[in-house]
């Protein structure tokens, strides 16, 4: 077997959905960017559903615009097809194991939806990341001063740079 092959094994198997004890956990989802806003919030709802369904929601985030960091590539039936932008949005939850399988097969089925991650948290630590997306909506985007220079202004400065 592969090494990678082994660790998504490893990995799998460290997903451990056989507990039948509540665990706390915070999917984290990216939406396709070239959807509109109604139908991000559609594919988020559906997946909040699913996550109501199934055990109890702790904190939460809606889909915003951001802009990834880098490009994300995700092979589809037409082609490859790059991602430079999403709708994040994100959900902490409680569930046991079936809930927590329920979820992630919700996240992978979503077509709209071209990259997820499920991780363990605490109810506390839910709570504090809602806290700081609820400042970070709060606080009001930077201004950014840009200057409107002429072609003869431009032209200007060459001259005295050359001179």
């Amino acid at each position: 077997m592969a090494k990678k092959e082994k660790e998504a094994v490893e990995l799998t198997e460290e997903m451990d959905t056989d507990h039948a004890e509540s665990r706390v956990y915070e999917l984290g989802f990216h939406i396709d960017p070239e959807l509109g806003v109604e139908e991000a919030k559609k594919a988020y709802q559906g997946i909040r559903a699913v996550v109501a369904k199934v055990g109890n929601i702790v904190a939460e985030g809606e889909p915003r615009k951001i802009q990834l960091a880098y490009t994300i590539s995700r092979a589809e039936t037409a082609g490859r097809r790059d991602f430079d932008g999403s709708y994040f949005s994100w959900i902490a939850y409680e569930a046991d194991g079936k809930g927590h399988e329920a979820v992630i097969e919700a996240a992978k089925e979503e077509t709209r939806v071209f990259r997820f991650l499920d991780i363990r948290t605490t109810k506390d630590e839910a709570r504090h990341s809602e806290e700081l997306q609820d400042l970070l909506a709060k606080t009001p985007e930077p201004e950014t001063l840009e200057e409107e220079v002429s072609d003869v202004e431009l032209d200007e400065a060459l001259k005295e740079v050359a001179a």
